[in-house]
C-alpha cells in the first residue's frame, strides 16, 4: 500500500449510511477519504443527499490508494450501470490493494467472479446465488468477513446490509486503525451500546 487515501465509490442510490462508521474513524486517524464516481457529475444517495465526486473512476489508480469501499445501491440489482466499479475492484485486488464491499456491492463482485475463490458474506447466501456465481462453497454466515488474499492479491472485506459497524471493524483491523483491545472496545461501544467500552477506547 503506497497511499494514505481511502476511496469511497459513490453513485446514484448508494446506501449512504453503510460506510459512515468506517469513514468517520478513518478521517480521524490520518486517512483522506476521497469520493469516486463514474464521472465527476453529482450523484444522489438513497437518503437524498447530493454528492460531488472528487474524481472519476477512470482517474483512479490503485497505486495511490489504501482501500476501495463499495456500498450497496439499488443500481447493483437493476442492470450493469455499476459494473465498472466491480471491474475496478478486480484491478485493485490484482494490484494487492484491499477492497471492502457491503450489501448490494457484494453481488456486483459476485457477478465479476471476485467471490468465486474467496471467503465472503452478504445479506443471505441465496441473494448471491441468484447472480449465478461459482463461490457458494466459500460463503460464510457472519456479520462481516475478511479474506486476507495473499502475496499476489489484495484482501477483501464483505458484509451484509445490516452490519455497517462490523464492516467498519473489519476495515479498521485490516488497516491497523486501532490496536486490538481498542478495536474490541470500539465495536462494543457502537455495536452493543456498551457504555463501559467508552473509557477503554479513550483511556
Amino acid at each position: 500500500m503506497t497511499g494514505t487515501s481511502v476511496h469511497l465509490a459513490v453513485y446514484d442510490t448508494f446506501a449512504d449510511w453503510e460506510p459512515g462508521f468506517a469513514t468517520a474513524q478513518l478521517t480521524q486517524h490520518g486517512r483522506t477519504v476521497r469520493t469516486v464516481g463514474l464521472t465527476t457529475s453529482p450523484v444522489t444517495t438513497m437518503g437524498g443527499v447530493r454528492v460531488q465526486p472528487d474524481l472519476s473512476l477512470d482517474a483512479l489508480d490503485p497505486a495511490g490508494s489504501e482501500l476501495l469501499i463499495l456500498t450497496g445501491a439499488a443500481l447493483w440489482d437493476t442492470g450493469d450501470t455499476l459494473a465498472p466499479f466491480a471491474r475496478t475492484a478486480r484491478a485493485f485486488l490484482e494490484a494487492g490493494v484491499p477492497v471492502a464491499a457491503i450489501c448490494g456491492a457484494t453481488a456486483g463482485l459476485a457477478r465479476e467472479g471476485l467471490l468465486d475463490n474467496r471467503r465472503h458474506t452478504s445479506a443471505v447466501s441465496f441473494y448471491l446465488a441468484a447472480t449465478g456465481y461459482a463461490g457458494g462453497a466459500h460463503y460464510v454466515e457472519a456479520d462481516a468477513v475478511t479474506d486476507a488474499g495473499g502475496a499476489s492479491r489484495g484482501a477483501l472485506v464483505t458484509a451484509g446490509p445490516t452490519e455497517p459497524v462490523a464492516f467498519a471493524r473489519e476495515i479498521f483491523a485490516l488497516l491497523g486503525v486501532f490496536e486490538p483491545k481498542k478495536l474490541d472496545a470500539w465495536y462494543r461501544l457502537f455495536h452493543d451500546s456498551d457504555a463501559g467500552a467508552y473509557e477503554e477506547l479513550n483511556g
